[in-house]
């Protein structure tokens, strides 16, 4: 009488959570490396692995997916990228120079450019759907205010008194914005140093201007003594 070994059940591995991060893990990459048109919910289903109906139990449209990879990763990395680091610095303008130094730094690295997520689906979705521009205005415009307060917290603290606050928020998002599209285009991050420059010798002018027009407005209202 022989004995047969007991098999083994096979146990089911639920994990929905880590199957919604799976697939968007791969609608992240596939979003920035083909672009959201390009990319197939087929295309989706065998990179992540996943049924359609797994799939669509957690985005139930192609669209509900893309504003989840905007609203959780691309959020996300302009959190990482930008405005902790920016908050974090000396200053408002100490923060900016550091990221776009970093920024260059590790693309230098990495030998290729695919650009800012944010500004690669801009590019694509903001006309195709007014939920995508509403979602994507909404991280533009939160990157802003987070330079902005920085400048205004230097500001109250007696630094860069002749800077409009919004106004070097715009300008450092869209020159970043712009530099990382072009350095995209050219594969060159040297764009970056070269737009980073320009910024400074910008803002540093514009500052050192509206110090000098406070100081003519103090002379002209100071009271004449007899």
């Amino acid at each position: 009488m022989t004995v047969r070994p007991k098999l083994r059940s096979r146990k089911r591995i639920n994990d929905p959570e880590g199957m919604r991060k799976k697939v968007l893990d791969v609608a992240e990459v596939a979003f920035q490396a083909r672009g959201y048109h390009a990319s197939s919910i087929g295309d989706l289903m065998a990179a992540a692995g996943v049924s359609g109906g797994a799939l669509h139990h957690h985005f139930p449209t192609k669209k509900a997916l893309a504003l989840a990879v905007i609203d959780e990763r691309v959020a996300a990395a302009v959190e990482e990228t930008w405005i902790a680091p920016v908050l974090a610095a000396s200053t408002a303008r100490e923060g900016v120079r550091a990221v776009f130094e970093a920024v260059a730094a590790e693309l230098e690295q990495q030998g290729f450019v695919r650009g800012c997520p944010l500004n690669n689906l801009a590019h694509e979705l903001s006309l195709a759907d007014p939920d995508f521009r509403l979602a994507l205005a909404g991280i533009f415009a939160g990157w802003r205010q987070a330079i902005s307060d920085k400048m205004r917290a230097d500001q109250q603290a007696g630094r860069d008194e002749g800077t409009d606050p919004e106004r070097f928020a715009t300008l450092a998002v869209a020159a970043y914005s712009g530099a990382m599209s072009m350095a995209k285009t050219a594969q060159d991050a040297s764009v970056l140093r070269d737009c980073l420059a320009g910024l400074e010798k910008i803002e540093a002018s514009q500052s050192q201007s509206g110090v000098a027009s406070r100081r003519r407005r103090r002379v002209l209202q100071r009271p004449r003594t007899l």
